[in-house]
């Protein structure tokens, strides 16, 4: 007896079968193929990522580096949703900001042919350029900005402050503007004339 389609796509969002999943996508090397997964909406998990790059599960911070990174490579966005998807799930999870931070960068090279390579939180390495632009958003009230960068497949890393500072100490302007260059893209961060 053939059983009901409502039947066969129940499926219970879990964080176990998730990371299995994810395991074996990891065995083939290199980041899994989310960009062709589209399994069925499953529901939300109970995971958060925090805006300092913290992951959570149930409310409780998932201490496992590994675990962390192992869930990083199997997020996708849709929108503004993010998803951790598999070729059989897609569940919902809560990000706060960006889901990734970048935590350090490198820069070589200098003027027009400056070019940063940011590592994040989860070990991504991504290169600022045409493919990975910087962007910053300001508060509108404090003026304070958020840069970020992007990581990957529409999913970006906010610029810890240690790095940021450390990126103002190089940049440079260009018709009004102060920001930064690498890949051959002037990134703009503030207009120049709001330099203290």
């Amino acid at each position: 007896m053939a059983k009901s389609k409502a039947r066969q796509d129940i499926v219970t969002p879990d964080a176990g079968s998730l990371e299995s999943a994810a395991r074996s996508a990891a065995k083939k090397g290199g980041l899994p193929p989310v960009h062709l997964w589209n399994p069925d909406f499953c529901g939300d998990l109970d995971m958060r990522i925090a805006r300092d790059g913290t992951w959570f599960y149930l409310g409780t911070p998932i201490g496992r580096p590994e675990l962390v990174r192992l869930f990083s490579t199997i997020l996708k966005k849709e929108g503004e949703d993010y998803f951790l998807v598999t070729p059989v799930e897609k569940v919902g999870i809560t990000v706060d900001d960006a889901p990734f931070v970048a935590v350090d960068f490198t820069a070589e090279g200098a003027g027009e042919d400056q070019l940063l390579r940011f590592e994040t939180n989860v070990g991504d390495v991504t290169e600022a350029g045409a493919e990975n632009p910087i962007r910053v958003e300001r508060d509108p009230e404090t003026g304070e900005p958020s840069p970020y960068v992007h990581v990957r497949a529409g999913l970006e890393a906010l610029i810890d402050r240690k790095s940021f500072y450390r990126l103002v100490e190089i940049g440079s302007t260009v018709d009004g503007w102060f920001g930064l260059w690498s890949g051959g893209q002037f990134f703009r961060i503030i207009p120049a004339s709001e330099l203290p």
